[in-house]
């Protein structure tokens, strides 16, 4: 038996195909699963599995570990949480290729759009690299707790080539759009597994302007999806606000057809048109009737904001008095916010400032945050039920649940799919046959949210711990977070346990499954923080045969590679 081997016995698998789990032992030699049955010889290793799911380990489409991946070997928290590949590079932004007068405008971007300090990315980015491959090579260099797989972000290729043009929005010029062509090409022959643009108002520099790529027109796309047909290489990835449904749905079908390649877009519910999503999936699903391939990617709970003293934002954030405190250290801030003369100035005052769309006084909507937290609350545990029955203004207490106790308390704003008050859209989202389970977002928004835990939300509320709507399988799931998401980014060496598939495999305690309470910690460069959450129940976690977590503990092992391009499935002939 080869040094390397693992044997995992008598657990429960759960193999990724949707089918019914079955009792069985399962040896993985050198990488790759060898055998799965009874009776198997003793490996170097040996794990007792009983009681507990095996499964394969998770996928994780939607990620923005672009910079994370450069200073660090953790890819967590989705690595906490049973991912064992990641794909960042979402929403068109990242950090090749750039020119070296383009890292500050690179890192404002990153900012404004996804909530990574200035001062963390400039102290971190080593900015090694210049191409796209350079910077792939860069990310080779290292090892890691899981895979690796990076996409071609729209905004640094244009600012690349077009430079302040670019930046500006300009119309790009042919010469122009047969450069990004090119250069989408060596990114896709270099190893990326996609290229990804956003098309929304939402996402702006940290100074306030629009993101590069917010009107590109469709001569510039339809120039990268043919450079994308060419390769026969990658999916395009496509954030928009889909203000004008129509023209933009039937814009990504040509993209699709021009490009041959697969197209995923990000979908969730707003307030202003609850049923507007449910549009947007029939026509998705028309298109795929039609031949082409486009998905939803859509988030198994609300897209939400944690409000915090110690986080970016608190619900008090925009007041005058708050304002003139919010500088100090926090544990100076919460002093001063207890005292009585303080506390009542902030309360009389009102919000200044851009809100940026935040419902930061929408009291029914905003729910203390308990530990394990309720993603799902009822709206009489809102801040407003709850001081409706304790007869007192609902901004009173949220000020006093921010303060109590160590000062650390969170509110929970649900921001989209929560228009109802519960999560009955969300259900029909992650059931639709053409949505894939993403938008987790780990390593962004670092300060205001942890949605990376998604994928071990999916399996405690959706098929084990809700009471306010039909559950799922366990085995649905686990296809969902696997298979499904490994097939669509084209990983088909990954995400099933089948003899020949690499063994990539998350062993878990169901019963004791349970997301914990998210936390802040600062472990960024320069000492700056971001919020982690941690999940128990997950019992080890493997990536290509070597463990890299047993019980929540990091073994130290770093089996994890930057994966360059699809991959063929290996199974053994039936």
């Amino acid at each position: 038996m080869s040094s390397s081997s693992l044997v995992i016995r008598n657990g429960t698998i759960v193999d990724g195909s949707g089918g019914d789990p079955y009792e069985a032992d399962l040896l993985a030699i050198d990488g790759r699963i060898a055998a799965i049955g009874g009776s198997l010889p003793k490996g170097a290793e040996e794990i007792d599995a009983r009681g507990k799911l095996v499964t394969p380990g998770f996928v994780d489409v939607h990620t923005h570990y672009d910079a994370q991946v450069t200073w660090s070997d953790w890819l967590s928290p989705s690595s906490w949480n049973g991912a064992t590949t990641v794909l960042f590079g979402n929403c068109g932004v990242g950090f090749a290729p750039c020119h070296e007068d383009q890292h500050a405008m690179l890192i404002n971007l990153m900012e404004g759009v996804e909530d990574i300090p200035e001062v963390v990315l400039s102290e971190g980015l080593p900015w090694n690299w210049h191409s796209f491959p350079d910077f792939l090579d860069a990310v080779a260099a290292r090892s890691y707790d899981a895979d690796v797989a990076a996409q071609v972000p729209h905004a640094a290729l244009r600012v690349y080539v077009m430079g302040q043009r670019g930046a500006d929005r300009e119309p790009s010029t042919d010469q122009d759009r047969r450069r990004m062509a090119e250069l989408t090409a060596e990114g896709l022959r270099a190893g990326a597994l996609g290229f990804s643009t956003s098309r929304t108002l939402n996402h702006r520099s940290a100074d306030g302007k629009h993101i590069p790529t917010l009107r590109a027109e469709e001569a510039e796309l339809t120039a990268i999806a043919h450079a994308m047909r060419d390769t026969g290489a990658g999916w395009l990835q496509i954030v928009s606000d889909f203000k004008d449904q129509a023209g933009e749905i039937e814009l990504f079908r040509r993209l699709a057809k021009e490009s041959g390649r697969p197209v995923t877009i990000t979908l969730t519910q707003s307030d202003a048109r609850p049923e507007g999503w449910r549009d947007l999936m029939a026509e998705i699903d028309a298109a795929n009737e039609e031949g082409l391939r486009i998905t939803a990617q859509v988030r198994p709970r609300p897209t939400s904001v944690l409000l915090g003293l110690e986080l970016s934002q608190n619900a008090f954030t925009g007041r005058p008095s708050y304002k003139r405190i919010a500088h100090l250290p926090f544990a100076e801030r919460l002093a001063l916010l207890r005292q009585p003369e303080l506390r009542a100035r902030i309360l009389a005052e009102e919000f200044e400032g851009d809100r940026r769309g935040l419902l930061i006084d929408r009291w029914d909507r905003m729910y203390p945050l308990g530990d394990p937290p309720d993603y799902e609350p009822s709206p009489e545990d809102s801040i407003a039920g709850r001081a409706a029955r304790q007869g007192r203004p609902p901004q009173e207490l949220a000020y006093d649940l921010l303060i109590e106790g160590d000062g650390k308390g969170m509110l929970y704003l649900p921001v989209t799919n929560f228009a109802g008050g519960n999560l009955d859209v969300v259900r029909d989202m992650i059931d639709a046959p053409n949505s894939l389970i993403g938008l987790g977002d780990g390593g962004a928004h670092v300060g205001v949210m942890c949605d990376a835990t998604s994928t071990s939300y999916l399996l405690t509320h959706w098929t084990r711990d809700r009471r306010r709507g039909a559950l799922f399988p366990v085995s649905w799931a686990i296809k969902r977070l696997a298979a499904d998401n490994a097939a669509a980014i084209g990983l088909n060496d990954r995400g099933l346990l089948r003899v020949g598939m690499k063994a990539d495999i998350n062993i878990l305690d169901y019963d004791k499954l349970c997301l914990r309470r998210p936390e802040i910690v600062y472990d960024l460069p320069a000492g700056g923080k971001r919020l982690v959450q941690r999940t128990d129940g997950f019992d080890a976690t493997i990536v290509s045969g070597a463990i890299v977590y047993r019980h929540g503990k990091a073994t130290g092992l770093l089996p994890g590679r930057l994966v360059r391009g699809a991959r063929g499935s290996d199974l053994e002939a039936a």
